[in-house]
């Protein structure tokens, strides 16, 4: 099996490291499985954006936020350093997400 240590998004791609669910509260309440938002993950690597009519359109997020992502979708796979990543379309990206 080949060991890929760098990925480069192309066009409207967006890399993202989904990020473990939040339990519990800062005091201690262990949150209810409805209550756990499980689908958000922090932005890793994007792709220079789409072309349309000859113009580049940029990405709509950046390196580094948190974002909200759909339940289904996106390709998932791990590089050298055994995290798994998923590579979503720009357009796919439901939200940023802030604290």
């Amino acid at each position: 099996m080949l060991r890929f240590s760098k990925f480069a998004p192309l066009l409207d791609r967006v890399l993202v490291q989904k990020l473990e669910p939040i339990t519990k509260t800062k005091a201690g309440i262990i949150l209810s499985e409805k209550e756990v938002m499980k689908n958000y993950g922090r932005v890793v690597a994007v792709g220079p954006g789409s072309v349309q009519k000859g113009k580049t359109v940029p990405v709509s997020v950046k390196v580094g936020q948190n974002v909200l992502l759909p339940e289904y979708g996106g390709n998932t796979f791990k590089l050298s350093d055994d995290k798994e990543y998923t590579i979503y379309r720009d357009e796919d990206i439901l939200g940023v997400l802030e604290e």
